[in-house]
């Protein structure tokens, strides 16, 4: 494609906007460069995540990211000759990278990969590299700085939760984890599920597998896929297609896309679904820019479905093989006519946004997202329509219908230096697992292996096993000093997902603590000491730490031991049962709580868990720790029959001064009479401190079906 204007509608879109600075796009890539010209003058950040470290951009960098361009430019000559041989290409480039160190020259891929597609959808014009919505506000998080955790789902769900608490629009994930399933892990599905809850679009590339193959997240429900298309609108043959793709995504332009290169000013062309798919992620953003303008909120779900729907199918007499072409063509015309209902036709004035708030996304109701738009709403070839008034809401209307997040309002008062946007103030975390302990690297576990003691087993004598969580214990009950060598470890589902640093005068309780917990987990589960999930109140650390496995987790620190819980599920459910249970209270109803008070335990353990860094997800972790609320409310729905139906949790309208509070919601039905009124019931919980605290009493009301 030699410029984004021949793109079908994108001129005439332009006439209406090129973009809306409340509009906020997250960019989960690599590290881009932002010095390059095309972001001169863009609101366009980068986050410093703290899961990642990255490497030193010193002389030895730059020296080899000089030879990375200039072979691109030597491949670009080569290119243009018509004798070009595409495997020889290949060979050279292999060749050519085989001197590289390791680090540097994954460096250099990411940071490329990231640079070109940002400039894609924010390249300002004017520039050598023109983007698709260049008045737009987009933060780049990088993943990673290596291509080995690139697209590590816990790295991911990090990304994905830091774009939440910024308060993105949009996000563009240009990962693509290879998936023969479809079935993502629970923890990255379940960040990806919070944000389209709270009104944001999701897209991704579709992968370059050459054939039925699929990724994670394109795979993902709600997620945009997208397809790359060559520039005589055949699918290229190596764009994945198939399965839910058929259903979810579109094919955009693919081949010669200008774009940025790190370290210099010279652009490149590039092809793939990675490039393809910030066009879509652009289109999407002017299309948002259009509902501000039009005196709307930002509709994710409405402009997924227009850009969906609108789709052009390929002609089976054009296209070879029509599947590859998902449900169609990017359709900016027909987009534009299904989310406004008017044709798209140059604008006459240019629109300004000076003087108007930033908008904070916020969920909508299923009616509110559009869910009815269907293709049968574009307008047919000859029906007129008046062109709707383009008005832009008063800044006091916006800050009253979009208000800051707290996250938000400390990044607005925290310094901004050379275009990187600190990590969020609020660095609590609250957070459920199992313990674990890891050792690093070979030579600290063998250090273990030699100074723990032999085992007899059977008459036997054999070697210590390190990573016998039995011997373990009982080696660091008599050595606790030996604790501290040892990573430990906050897992779900067997996953590491933080390592735990005891610091401060209480590190040696702490390690107690946690040697006491890990003895407990080891416990047989009829033992009154089994301990079945742990709760871990912390604060986040800017540093990470590499596993045994390769993995790089990011460490928290535990300044003491208040806060620190180990329980069984049964134990717990007995003792809040204990609060409630009277000597009138029937068998059978004490049975029915005890299982709905377990199922609820269950519930928030495995359905809704998360990393605990948000403040609605540290209240939710801490109503199943202080489950005596709970037990509360669940004595008074089961006494009249009903059982629990969903678990919300909201900002609540009333707090104390300087707290941050959140109310938990337990809403119940009755499974015998489906017209029968839902019940609800209200705690709620501040989680401003270190350790959340449950304010006032439990609260319950009946809502309608």
């Amino acid at each position: 494609m030699p410029n984004l204007t021949d793109i079908p509608g994108i001129s005439q879109i332009w006439t209406r906007t090129k973009g809306d600075p409340r509009i906020k796009i997250a960019i989960l890539d690599g590290a881009a460069d932002l010095e390059r010209s095309c972001f001169q003058g863009a609101k366009f950040s980068q986050f410093k995540p703290y899961w990642s470290e990255d490497i030193e951009l010193n002389e030895e960098y730059y020296y080899y990211l000089n030879l990375y361009l200039d072979f691109n430019k030597e491949q670009k000559d080569k290119k243009d000759d018509p004798d070009h041989d595409k495997e020889e290409a290949k060979k050279e480039r292999e060749a050519f990278f085989a001197p590289f160190p390791e680090a540097i020259r994954q460096r250099i891929e990411l940071s490329s990969h990231a640079t070109h597609i940002s400039s894609t959808i924010l390249g300002q014009h004017g520039t050598p590299a023109p983007g698709i919505a260049p008045l737009c506000t987009a933060l780049n998080i990088p993943i990673s700085f290596a291509n080995d955790d690139f697209i590590s789902p816990v790295n991911l769900t990090h990304a994905i939760n830091t774009a939440l608490k910024w308060g993105a629009n949009l996000i563009h994930i240009a990962a693509c984890h290879p998936t023969q399933t479809g079935v993502a892990p629970d923890l990255f599905a379940r960040a990806v599920k919070q944000c389209q809850d709270n009104n944001m679009l999701i897209v991704a590339p579709g992968g370059n597998d050459k054939g039925e193959c699929w990724c994670i997240p394109s795979i993902l429900p709600g997620v945009i896929t997208v397809g790359a298309m060559r520039d005589d609108g055949q699918p290229f043959k190596f764009s994945n297609y198939g399965g839910e793709y058929q259903n979810k995504g579109v094919m955009a332009n693919g081949e010669n896309i200008l774009g940025a290169q790190p370290g210099t000013e010279e652009p490149i062309r590039e092809k793939g679904t990675s490039c393809a798919a910030p066009i879509v992620t652009g289109i999407s953003a002017l299309l948002m820019s259009l509902q501000l303008q039009r005196g709307e909120q930002p509709n994710a779900e409405a402009v997924r479905q227009a850009i969906l729907n609108s789709a052009i199918p390929c002609n089976p007499e054009e296209v070879e093989e029509p599947e590859r072409c998902l449900l169609g063509k990017l359709n900016i015309p027909g987009a534009f006519q299904l989310l406004t209902g008017e044709r798209l036709e140059p604008h006459p004035q240019p629109l300004s946004y000076q003087g108007v708030q930033e908008p904070h996304p916020q969920p909508l109701s299923s009616e509110e997202r559009g869910v009815g738009i269907s293709r049968s709403q574009v307008l047919p070839g000859n029906a007129t329509l008046e062109a709707l008034p383009l008005t832009i809401p008063s800044g006091r209307a916006l800050e009253t219908a979009f208000p800051a997040g707290d996250w938000e309002r400390e990044i607005q008062g925290s310094e901004i230096t050379q275009g990187v946007t600190p990590s969020a103030a609020s660095k609590l975390v609250y957070a459920l697992g199992t313990i674990g302990y890891d050792f690093g690297n070979e030579a600290r576990r063998d250090t273990f292996k030699q100074l723990m003691p032999a085992v007899n087993m059977d008459g036997a004598i054999i070697p210590a096993n390190p990573y016998d969580s039995r011997q373990m214990v009982d080696y660091l009950s008599v050595n606790p000093t030996e604790a501290k060598p040892l990573i430990w470890t906050l897992n779900q589902e067997l996953t590491p997902i933080y390592a735990l640093e005891p610091v401060s005068g209480f590190a040696a309780d702490i390690y107690e603590t946690l040697i006491l917990m890990l003895e407990g987990q080891i416990q047989p589960e009829n033992s009154d000491d089994f301990v079945e999930r742990v709760s871990i109140p912390a604060r986040l650390t800017d540093r990470t730490v590499e596993l045994f496995s390769g993995q790089v987790v990011p460490v928290i620190s535990l300044t003491n031991t208040r806060g620190m819980y180990g329980w069984e599920v049964n134990s717990l459910v007995d003792a809040a049962l204990q609060t409630v249970i009277t000597g009138e209270t029937a068998p059978a109803q004490e049975i029915a709580m005890r299982k709905a008070l377990s199922s609820f335990l269950n519930r928030v353990y495995y359905d809704l868990q998360n990393l605990g860094q948000l403040a609605k997800d540290r209240a939710l972790n801490f109503s199943v720790t202080n489950a005596f609320q709970a037990a509360s409310s669940f004595s008074q729905a089961i006494s009249t029959g009903m059982q629990l139906d969903s678990i919300e949790v909201e900002k609540s309208p009333f707090c104390r001064i300087n707290s941050d509070c959140w109310d938990v919601k337990l809403k119940f039905f009755d499974p015998e009479n489906g017209s029968r009124a839902k019940k609800v019931f209200l705690f709620t919980i501040d989680v401003s401190d270190r350790i959340p605290v449950t304010l006032g009493q439990v609260r319950s009301w009946s809502v309608r079906k």
